[in-house]
């Protein structure tokens, strides 16, 4: 006969009771986590409440004993990745200095319900309990789980239809044309008593100094060397400038009096994350929306300019006054300046084609001495000057051809009604398809044959847009010239060097007696 079956009781050997705590029950470490989502001072005064109130909350219940109150302040709760208080607390709890975890609600814990689930149920293999008071849920509550994943997928809602109100409102606010700068990080512009962007006339004169520099030939580059050597503050304050600091204001629309509106929007509620608007949302452009600091014309010419160089494949430098300016007329490529004698009385620059020693064949033209250039440009500055009248009537011709745009005018009128009819023709064609079941190859090959119609059509119409834009850069760009050699009242004896970014265009060597000088205006002086 099988013996019964014999069950020995192994009673637990640790407790509250255990002869560790003889005395009385073990003091549990208890903290508190207290958060408010923005700076202003009515939510500051509600982030020093909530750490005044747990404070005194666990002091006063004797079986606990006071760890700390980790806070954040100005810290959005829709994911706990930048939140330093929040992730300091749960590493101080998974190494064993925290028993309880006291906070608010929910969502003053997190409104990610991912977030929340994760970071409870790790809490909870540790034997750290959360409370949260507003709902009265203890994590390690049987029915704790459920009661959080339902609260905090509330919050995680209640979340999302803050966000979703507030890119309603910015989009209203877009839509009406009303304008906000990131005044703190905007250089020339503060908020102004109506409340649209008001004119600093000692930050505005920077961002001019910027835009003529360019226009002068310096690059982003060299005018962000520029600004930091003259001690200039950046529009964040610092010393030093980026480039990028500089291409931004130099591209800027809000310098020349406009906004475009919602150039970026935000992809996800919880992560923030934002993307640049490639048309998927709409783009609001509002004229005339506050003072400019830059010229309407002026700003125009910077962005062609901008075009200009990159088209040339990043060939131009403002390194110094000829940089880029000094053509090879043999290859067409540009003189780059060599220091001869460096370290002695003998220390001379000069200019000699930069593929002058690349390939096997070289380049014949000559090198020019530095102070030849700018003796030929005082001989025919000079002779542009005795001869006003004359550059006058060829700046008349050259503008009046310039603004003879009915060609243009003709051709983009003719690709319009190509685009309406191919987008007709389009219609008809799907419309087709849906009702007779057209074979799928045929219609296939239809259907590309109209797009591609419909794209060469709208390339076409850019292309005229692009040329009478150019013409009236260009038509600029002649009285520019046209007032500043009028301006010149005598002869000049000294080499000006803001007078030589002005007017010169390109200085052409073929040899030590055929040197050609082109003026903006196109006018060609030889030497």
């Amino acid at each position: 006969m099988r013996a019964a079956r014999a069950v020995t009781i192994i009673p637990p050997t640790v407790s509250a009771f255990s002869p560790l705590q003889v005395g009385g029950i073990a003091k549990k470490r208890v903290a508190a986590y207290a958060r408010v989502s923005t700076d202003n001072e009515e939510q500051l005064s509600s982030y020093e409440a909530q750490v005044d109130y747990h404070t005194r909350y666990i002091q006063e219940n004797e079986n606990w004993e006071f760890v700390l109150v980790y806070t954040d302040e100005g810290i959005s709760a829709t994911s706990t990745k930048k939140r330093d208080g929040f992730k300091r607390m749960i590493a101080d709890a998974l190494v064993g200095k925290i028993d309880l975890i006291i906070t608010k609600s929910v969502s003053r814990f997190a409104r990610n319900t991912v977030d929340t689930l994760t970071t409870v149920r790790q809490l909870k293999e540790k034997g750290v309990e959360v409370y949260f008071q507003k709902e009265n849920i203890f994590t390690l509550d049987s029915k704790g789980e459920l009661l959080i994943t339902i609260m905090s997928s509330l919050a995680q809602e209640e979340s999302r239809s803050i966000s979703e109100n507030v890119t309603w409102g910015q989009r209203k606010r877009f839509a009406d044309g009303k304008v906000s700068l990131p005044y703190k990080q905007f250089l020339g512009y503060e908020k102004g008593n109506d409340g649209l962007p008001k004119i600093v006339e000692s930050e505005a004169a920077t961002v001019r100094l910027i835009y003529r520099l360019f226009l002068e030939g310096k690059t982003p580059s060299g005018i962000a060397n520029h600004l930091t050597q003259n001690g200039i503050p950046t529009p964040s304050g610092k010393q030093k400038w980026q480039v990028s600091t500089v291409e931004s204001i130099l591209t800027n629309e809000k310098y020349r009096g406009d906004a475009l509106l919602q150039k970026t929007f935000t992809v996800d509620f919880l992560t923030k994350q934002k993307k640049v608007n490639e048309g998927e949302i709409p783009k609001y452009y509002v004229e005339n929306s506050h003072p400019a600091i830059i010229e309407p014309d002026v700003y125009d010419m910077v962005q062609f300019e901008m075009k200009r160089r990159k088209e040339n494949a990043g060939h131009h430098s403002g390194a110094n006054c000829f940089s880029s300016k000094i053509v090879c007329g043999e290859c067409g490529s540009f003189f780059g300046s060599k220091v001869w004698h460096s370290t002695s009385k003998y220390r001379r620059t000069i200019w000699q084609c930069n593929h002058k020693f690349k390939g096997p064949q070289k380049c014949g033209t000559p090198h020019v001495y530095e102070d030849t250039l700018k003796q030929l440009f005082l001989n025919s500055m000079n002779q542009l000057i005795s001869n006003k009248d004359e550059l006058i009537e060829n700046c008349k011709m050259i503008k009046r051809v310039l603004t003879d745009t009915a060609s243009l005018d003709v051709r983009t009128e003719d690709l319009h009604h190509e685009l309406t009819l191919v987008t007709e023709l389009i219609r008809k064609c799907v419309d087709e398809n849906s009702r007779l079941g057209l074979d799928q190859l045929e219609y296939q090959q239809r259907y590309n044959g109209l797009v591609k119609r419909y794209e060469k059509a709208k390339d076409g119409i850019k292309k005229n847009e692009d040329h009478r834009e150019a013409h009236r850069i260009k038509r600029e760009q002649l009285d520019t010239f046209l007032d500043t050699v009028l301006q010149q009242d005598s002869i000049l004896t000294e080499f000006d060097e803001k007078l030589w970014f002005a007017v010169i265009d390109k200085v052409t060597v073929y040899a030590t007696d055929n040197i050609q000088v082109t003026f903006r205006d196109g006018t060609v002086v030889k030497s």
